[in-house]
């Protein structure tokens, strides 16, 4: 499409294209083929992370008559591109912001003459290109090239402008997928270390509307065995105390609509005689800006005295200094055992185990059992 037939919807589509491709699962395929067509290119290529000597970079392209891919085949092009021809770019450190030519970098008859025009551009049907570089606050430079073969006319200023037009808008749709791809990993992280802990955890919205739980949520609900869900609702074992659970929500929330910080609690019984869980209900703090409906508003988190999450044996040789024997010894104590049972257990003597116990007392800095064992459970090593 010429962009002399572009107008302001095309436009509107565009630019709508850029902002909606930082949100996608697969990022901009919405606005890599639409970009391409507009500019009549063969390809385009999107740059999210180059490559380099022991990095073979993350490029998103989008070429003539193909759907946008990720660069993860065989292709000569893709391999040769990330594993030699990159370092030989010329388009490396291009002003921020500029729409920038092949032409303004290299004259066309060094170009020609070139390695990296023989040897690359040229078996891989390229010879025009432009290129723009944008850079998110926090250091992540990204780049967006447009290609033309040798059979097509180098592009015109039109072109170079709608280029220009459009490059603001990239620079603050990449910022919006950073700072949504590190809020994403933060949250994994932390939903990570509470599936590590074994708690089990169910976010509820103001109305008190199950929106989702993690791994162990998940598990403890399927069994049905004192607590469970219904229509998105929580239910306990008897009416009274599903009624209870739901005051408790609704205290919760009343209050944190208040900005008040309350906590409560709760022991949920099991019909199936396994010890009783203990559940606490937290607000999720609001949003200054929060609107409309279905936000998380309240996590209520879940412990279960049968589930036991102790560190390896590895681990706490790293953080102790124990030795594996003695690494051995502490697992089987924090799970509850005693030092008769946890001998029996790892088959040694209780003679052996007193001897290791009494090393662990002194390289864990504690002098009794029950020292020993919360120092386990509160450290660190369950996270790993």
């Amino acid at each position: 499409m010429a962009t002399t037939d572009i107008n302001s919807k095309i436009i509107d589509e565009l630019i709508d294209s850029i902002y909606e491709g930082a949100m996608q699962e697969k990022p901009w395929q919405t606005f890599m083929p639409l970009f391409r067509q507009l500019l009549d290119a063969d390809g385009v290529s999107l740059i999210l992370r180059p490559p380099a000597k022991d990095n073979r970079g993350l490029i998103l392209n989008s070429r003539r008559d193909q759907q946008q891919s990720k660069f993860t085949s065989d292709e000569w092009p893709v391999t040769s591109y990330k594993e030699h021809f990159f370092a030989l770019d010329p388009f490396i450190n291009l002003p921020i912001g500029q729409i920038v030519s092949i032409e303004e970098l290299v004259p066309a008859e060094k170009l020609l003459e070139s390695e990296y025009y023989i040897n690359y551009l040229k078996p891989a049907g390229i010879r025009y290109i432009l290129g723009g570089d944008v850079k998110e606050p926090t250091g992540l430079l990204a780049s967006i090239r447009v290609m033309r073969s040798p059979d097509e006319n180098a592009f015109s200023n039109r072109e170079v402008d709608l280029f220009s037009r459009i490059l603001p808008h990239i620079t603050r749709a990449i910022q919006i997928h950073a700072r949504l791809g590190r809020t994403e990993s933060e949250r994994d992280l932390y939903a990570g270390a509470v599936n590590q802990l074994a708690v089990s955890t169910i976010v509820l919205d103001e109305k008190g509307l199950v929106l989702n739980t993690n791994k162990a949520g998940t598990e403890l609900l399927k069994q049905k065995d004192g607590i469970s869900v219904l229509e998105q609702h929580i239910q306990l074992t008897t009416r009274d105390k599903t009624n209870t659970f739901k005051e408790l929500v609704q205290k919760v929330l009343t209050a944190n609509e208040h900005s008040a910080q309350l906590v409560e609690a709760i022991r949920i019984e099991r019909p199936s005689g396994k010890p009783d869980l203990a559940a606490i209900l937290r607000p999720v703090p609001l949003s200054q800006w929060a609107e409309g409906q279905q936000h998380p508003s309240l996590a209520v988190f879940i412990s279960d005295p049968e589930h036991q999450n102790i560190a390896s044996r590895e681990i706490l040789a790293s953080l102790f200094g124990f030795s594996k024997a003695e690494s051995a010894l502490a697992v089987e104590l924090a799970k509850g055992l005693t030092l008769a049972e946890s001998s029996e257990e790892l088959n040694i003597s209780q003679h052996t185990a007193r001897a290791q116990l009494k090393a662990i007392f002194a390289k864990a800095d504690v002098s009794r059992q029950a020292e020993l064992i919360r120092l386990l459970l509160k450290s660190v090593a369950s996270l790993a």
